[in-house]
């Protein structure tokens, strides 16, 4: 049996860095539920572990970063209650992917549309191949864009998502770039080289200042200004009393319901990059930062 999702867990001197791929390349890695459940769970699982430094999520194949949510699901949900559980399940996968407390990267190999571009909206950062097209179609298909959709204005303005959404129109990589709706385009043979010179990056950037700052953008985003300069101001009270970020809640410390040493093998193996995903669960509560977190994050 094909295994809905691929991973590949790397242990660098840095830290581990996760690399996730949608595994469904005969059919531009559509998301059905066996998958959007299998990738939720895969990124949960992945946020319990200490020692994660980033995530890179590609889609199997060189066609298709996420081609969409799987449009003959769709045409056979048996009643109302059943496409509102998909496209929850949708709302899961992004859901999940924001909430996980470390940088999530977006390896843009291709095709890009509808719940595949949704899911690259609520990565940290977006790097796309220059074959990459970019979509929302769901008007031509007779349904509305959602869930994450909502994210399009913090990232392109309310007038290129009207005009994503509204008239159901590709664009490419380049004017995605323009838009701001991806942060880097490169040559599709220099994809992995462009990730990895993000990665190099991260590395130098002490582990708990970026777990704290990530908490702190996902906080500003649900926040008024005044509230929002308030909570940085709690989170750098947090980094210079010593205490790292595992939520998102105003930048402050919070627990996982993850158990003590919890093992699990996550379905999928033969990512690209080579190796088998096997991940060993830590303790869930925030491990003391390095001494000089403080320091290490304002230079």
């Amino acid at each position: 049996m094909t295994e809905p999702i691929l991973l590949h867990l790397d242990d660098r001197p840095s830290g581990r860095v996760a690399f996730l791929a949608v595994n469904n390349p005969e059919r531009l890695n559509a998301l059905d539920s066996g998958r959007m459940e299998a990738l939720a769970a895969a990124i949960r699982d992945l946020a319990a572990d200490p020692d994660l430094r980033a995530l890179v999520l590609t889609g199997a194949g060189d066609r298709a970063f996420i081609g969409g949510a799987d449009i003959r699901e769709m045409a056979a949900f048996p009643d109302p209650a059943a496409a509102r559980a998909f496209i929850t399940r949708v709302h899961g996968v992004c859901e999940a992917l924001r909430d996980l407390p470390v940088p999530t990267l977006a390896r843009i190999n291709g095709f890009t549309f509808g719940a595949g571009l949704e899911v690259a909206a609520a990565c940290d950062h977006r790097i796309a191949s220059e074959a990459a097209v970019f979509g929302m179609p769901e008007v031509r298909l007779g349904i509305p864009s959602v869930v994450e959709a909502a994210l399009l204005p913090q990232l392109i303005g309310w007038g290129r998502t009207r005009e994503l959404l509204l008239f159901g129109e590709n664009i490419g990589a380049a004017e995605a770039l323009a838009w701001g709706l991806v942060e880097q385009v490169v040559p599709a043979a220099g994809l992995d080289a462009a990730i990895e010179a993000r990665l190099a990056q991260l590395a130098q950037c002490t582990p708990g200042a970026v777990r704290l700052q990530k908490s702190l953008i996902r906080a500003w985003e649900d926040l008024p200004l005044r509230a929002a300069i308030a909570a940085g101001i709690d989170a750098f009270e947090a980094a210079a009393s010593g205490r790292r970020a595992c939520g998102r809640h105003g930048g402050l410390p919070r627990t996982s319901a993850a158990g003590e040493g919890r093992r699990g093998l996550i379905a999928g193996r033969n990512h690209p990059s080579g190796g088998v995903g096997l991940w060993r669960g830590a303790s869930a509560s925030c491990k003391p930062p390095l001494p000089s977190l403080l320091i290490s994050s304002l230079t």
